[in-house]
């Protein structure tokens, strides 16, 4: 292959990028589509921490929610997260609802053009780069789709991996060290699963390039044991928990996940797989055992259930990146596919013949879009609040008074309550009922008339989209109604 060539095919790749990169862009829009709120329950979370966090000035704060607990970096370990966005906000001038919609896809923009430069340097760049494009995002394992730190946690594995795999000097080890820095402070589990990925091809240099596999293995150690005492804290407790059973939850199962992400690009995996082991070298072995080394995590944690529940419900996510990889490398193999010459003579057809494996690419590449972008298109999506909800809620925040601490509302809205307001709530349903929550209904399904409990825990505010019968409340506007 000459200059001219090499040149025409980069330009090729690059032009093939943009609708790649379009298509991750809309992925990752999808619930946010017609929808201008923030769509997990998470998002919401994590909004309030990070408002609270710049409203204290420190990463030691008190709990938004209830206004009791106080949080500091060894009881919120995502809280790196919370004030890389709350300083970008500060910085920037974005607003959260902008932020919160736009930027989930524009961080997943930039995982798909991480897996491109990771496998272009390997000759499948925008091949990896389709299949990137289709890791979905379901409310049970989160995803692209939300801007949680898991979603930007993708991000930073193509980019280690492509360190490792390319560069062996000092300031390489420096760029792992700090990746997996930013990893720990804003989510752990995405450290893990890159040490996990990575451990492999580490393995496989300690013959013949020790000095490589020991820069990586500091590089990746040190973070968990020198800068963060609180996750130094974790880690003999954490190890612990490796040899005791813990159940599945309800909203993960793996075979379910890996049916959402797609038959065909499974299929390619499995291909990409042979043709790196057939290409050999460390490199291509590291990424082929880098993925089997995820799915056995996975799978002994699915199936004996032994390991750490969050590692496994968020390494399903790095799985499919992984996977995404491998499957580009399976897609090349049939872009390369080509006739014997005999055939080929034989058909008389040489514009098909000497393009086969081309024609059948492009012909699999939109096989698997058209039946993998609707897939993405159905799945459903909660929301917490609606435009009436949010309205009122803003009314609360910029026209009742900081004398007015306290709400008691629909549990299941009361997360968004606080993201919006910075209010204090009664109490809020994140992972399922309780018998506050109990409690909350059964105030409000009254007509709102027991001020005696409004008096007792507090509550100064009540958000009712029913009739409160109350002579001790006043509304204010609409389904708000102070005491």
């Amino acid at each position: 292959m000459n200059l001219h060539d090499i040149t025409k095919m980069t330009k090729f790749d690059y032009l093939t990028l943009l609708p790649i990169m379009a298509l991750a862009f809309y992925i990752a829009f999808i619930p946010h589509q017609s929808y201008p709120y923030l769509v997990h329950i998470d998002d919401w979370v994590h909004l309030a921490y990070s408002k609270a966090m710049l409203s204290a000035g420190s990463t030691t704060f008190i709990d938004p929610f209830l206004g009791q607990a106080t949080l500091s970096l060894s009881s919120n370990l995502e809280a790196g997260f919370q004030l890389f966005w709350g300083v970008f906000h500060q910085i920037s001038g974005i607003s959260w609802l902008a932020i919160f919609r736009y930027f989930p896809s524009i961080v997943f923009m930039m995982t798909v053009l991480s897996v491109y430069i990771l496998a272009h340097r390997r000759g499948f760049g925008w091949e990896a780069a389709i299949f990137t494009c289709l890791i979905p995002s379901t409310v049970g394992i989160l995803g692209p789709a939300f801007l949680v730190p898991v979603a930007m946690g993708l991000l930073f594995m193509p980019l280690s991996i492509f360190v490792a795999l390319n560069f062996r000097n000092v300031w390489s080890y420096l760029a792992v060290f700090i990746f997996t820095c930013f990893l720990l402070s804003i989510h752990a589990p995405s450290a893990i699963c890159v040490v996990i990925v990575l451990v492999p091809y580490i393995l496989l240099n300690l013959k013949g390039n020790f000095k490589h596999s020991l820069g990586l293995t500091l590089a990746l150690a040190i973070p968990f044991l020198a800068p963060f005492h609180w996750i130094f804290d974790l880690l003999l407790p954490t190890a612990r928990t490796l040899f005791v059973t813990h159940p599945m939850s309800a909203n993960v199962h793996i075979l379910q996940i890996i049916t959402t992400y797609g038959y065909l690009p499974i299929l390619f995996c499995l291909l990409g797989i042979f043709a790196l082991v057939l290409r050999g070298g460390k490199e291509n072995y590291g990424l082929t055992l880098g993925l089997l080394a995820m799915l056995l995590m996975l799978v002994i944690f699915s199936v004996f259930h032994y390991g750490v529940g969050i590692v496994f419900e968020r390494g399903l996510m790095f799985m499919m990146l992984i996977m995404g990889v491998v499957a580009g490398a399976g897609l090349m193999w049939v872009k390369n596919l080509s006739l014997p010459r005999k055939i080929g003579i034989r058909l008389k057809t040489p514009v098909i013949t000497q393009n086969i494996g081309k024609i059948l690419c492009v012909a699999l590449v939109v096989l698997t879009l058209a039946i993998g972008i609707p897939a993405r298109q159905n799945i459903d999506y909660y929301h917490l609040i609606g435009k009436q909800d949010y309205e009122a809620f803003a009314y609360i925040r910029d026209k009742v008074g900081d004398n007015y601490k306290k709400a008691i509302l629909d549990p299941w809205q009361a997360t968004a309550f606080t993201a919006i307001t910075g209010k204090n709530i009664y109490t809020r349903i994140h992972m399922g009922s309780s018998a506050k929550s109990n409690k909350a209904y059964a105030f409000l399904k009254d007509g709102c008339r027991d001020t005696a409990f409004l008096r007792k825990n507090g509550i100064s505010i009540v958000y009712a989209q029913i009739a409160c019968h109350n002579p001790d409340l006043t509304e204010v506007r609409d389904d708000v109604y102070l005491l």
